[in-house]
């Protein structure tokens, strides 16, 4: 099926709920630019997107050939000035605001989640360049990574240290011209190799010769493919990973031999430096699960009004016609359950991206709302990308269940969600230990208490006693149970946060109509009978 991005409810979410404005950026701008992007998504990006799963990618005498289809999209992406939308013009960046790039992201992921992988990538590289990096790196990297002209990775696991990143063993040797030579192996890296660009800029995690062991030793560098003469450096894929989805995303086992490379910022913090990345990642992420949901939405809402099957209960049709299986209650019920989850995801990480453009503009407060909610957005919103695909399964039938069903594809793809950019079991324990028992709950407190009115006293109070829960354990130092009840309070967390967001699009325009053809309220009420109080079973647990 064709895939339509909901450029009316990302709309409605941006101006009607959070009341977005910029001086630059009126609404009828914003709306050219998301049209425009869905235009490039539903045309150019999805058709590839099920040809690419069948073909995949392959390693041919050391090179990584992406699909068909992949080059000339990249290359469209690229000149229609995608890649620089949300990054500074003094790199050539266009310096528009994340809450205009997180919707236009979100395309890019329901149109083909496996083309999308490779910007993210890319997007989380600037970053840490931008904020770590060297005024040269600067001049000589941003340029062509904010055009696309590279792109940039990040290589952190190792086969012997997964999560455990005070376990990396790559070598880093500091020469006489200043550079290092790095000397090991990284796993998983996304985008490692491809034939989309000529050259490509790892990130890389290492050990510098006589550095601390363990976490406190590991220092960042930048090691590009190709050295500035042109030269190829001694970096390469030695293998690619065959994977439950994903299949035309080149996951790569990347082996670096005496590979040249420059360090960032300073020795032995490139922990820190990290989690510059991470953060950005760790909402793409996020944002990659609502577009997801959406395309499995669509998929199981378009098959549901063909599929005719039985007779529907108070069906009006004459005779012995079948009914469309979307007349059927209980399809009724799957489609707006995927529906309203994937709004309320959409909404929780549209919020971070309001509060990430505070925090570019300097904004302290808007930094410490955009930390606080990203374990929230990467958790609950990859969560749900499996669950809403899962439920587009069910919907086909028989039929999801098989491959030449695009239903698979996308529960295969979303699998992955909950897994990338730390497991939403360390997501959890960073909520709970870092943003709630840190600050004593304060910034923590002031979402509880804004979501007052919003959804039921019962959801508040108890999740009020869950936190006063968490300060209590943190303040005996139970840190074990602390951990056993991290997960479910972060899914009662976002699960209430989001019906309270659902409130407050319905208040705002109750009788805004969706594409479905229910409104806003509709959904709403739907999410407070029917999974909202998913959210005080969690809720339960942590008591």
């Amino acid at each position: 099926m064709t895939f339509s991005p909901p450029v009316k409810e990302m709309m409605f979410i941006l101006y009607d709920v959070f009341g977005f404005s910029q001086e630059k950026l009126d609404c009828d701008t914003c709306g050219a630019v998301l049209k425009e992007a869905a235009k490039l998504a539903s045309e150019e990006i999805a058709p590839i997107n099920l040809s690419g799963d069948v073909q995949g990618v392959c390693l041919e005498e050391g090179q990584v050939k992406t699909a068909d289809g992949f080059k000339e999209a990249y290359q469209a992406y690229c000149e229609g000035g995608w890649n620089a939308l949300p990054f500074a013009s003094e790199y050539d960046g266009q310096g528009l605001p994340w809450a205009l790039a997180f919707p236009v992201q979100e395309m890019w992921q329901g149109a083909n989640m496996s083309f999308g992988l490779c910007p993210i990538l890319n997007q989380s590289a600037i970053e840490a360049i931008s904020v770590h990096g060297s005024q040269e790196q600067k001049d000589l990297y941003l340029p062509k990574l904010i055009s696309g002209e590279w792109t940039g990775t990040m290589n952190i696991t190792e086969p012997q240290a997964g999560s455990d990143l005070g376990s990396i063993a790559t070598r880093a040797q500091l020469q006489d011209d200043g550079s290092y030579k790095i000397t090991g192996q990284k796993i998983f890296i996304t985008f490692g190799d491809h034939d989309l660009t000529d050259n490509i800029v790892h990130l890389v995690l290492a050990r510098i010769e006589g550095a601390p062991e363990g976490a406190m030793g590991i220092s960042m560098f930048i090691v590009p493919k190709c050295l500035n003469d042109g030269e190829p450096n001694s970096v390469k894929c030695i293998g690619l990973e065959h994977k439950l989805g994903i299949h035309a995303s080149p996951t790569c086992t990347m082996s670096f031999d005496r590979a040249k490379g420059y360090l960032i910022g300073r020795k032995n913090i490139g922990l820190k430096y990290m989690f510059t990345m991470m953060q950005n990642a760790r909402l793409a992420v996020g944002l990659q699960g609502v577009g997801v949901g959406e395309r499995a939405y669509q998929e199981a809402y378009a098959y549901a009004h063909e599929r005719r099957q039985g007779k529907a209960i108070n069906s009006q049709e004459e005779g012995n016609k079948p009914s469309m299986i979307a007349q059927h209650p209980d399809v009724r019920r799957m489609l707006m359950d995927m529906h309203a989850r994937v709004m309320a995801g959409r909404m929780i990480a549209y919020s971070a991206a309001m509060e990430l453009d505070k925090a570019v503009a300097g904004d302290r407060q808007g930094a410490k709302h955009a930390d606080f909610l990203t374990p929230v957005v990467k958790s609950w919103c990859s969560d749900v990308a499996v669950e809403v695909a899962s439920i587009g399964i069910q919907v086909h039938g028989g039929m999801g269940f098989m491959q030449e069903s695009a239903a698979a594809q996308y529960y295969r793809d979303a699998r992955v969600l909950p897994i990338y950019e730390g497991t939403n079991g360390i997501q959890a324990s960073d909520f709970v230990f870092r943003k709630v028992a840190r600050d004593k709950a304060a910034l923590a407190g002031a979402y509880i208490t804004d979501m007052q009115g919003l959804v039921e006293d019962i959801y508040i109070s108890d999740l009020q006693k869950a936190t006063q829960h968490i300060l209590t354990l943190n303040e005996e130092d139970k840190r074990e149970e602390m951990s056993w009840i991290a997960t479910p309070y972060i899914k009662a967390f976002a699960y209430i946060y989001g019906g309270g967001l659902m409130a407050k699009a319905a208040k705002a325009n109750p009788d805004f109509m969706l594409e479905s053809g229910y409104t806003i309220q509709d959904l709403s009420d739907f999410y407070a009978k029917n999974i909202l109080p998913l959210g005080q079973a969690q809720l339960r647990a942590v008591l």
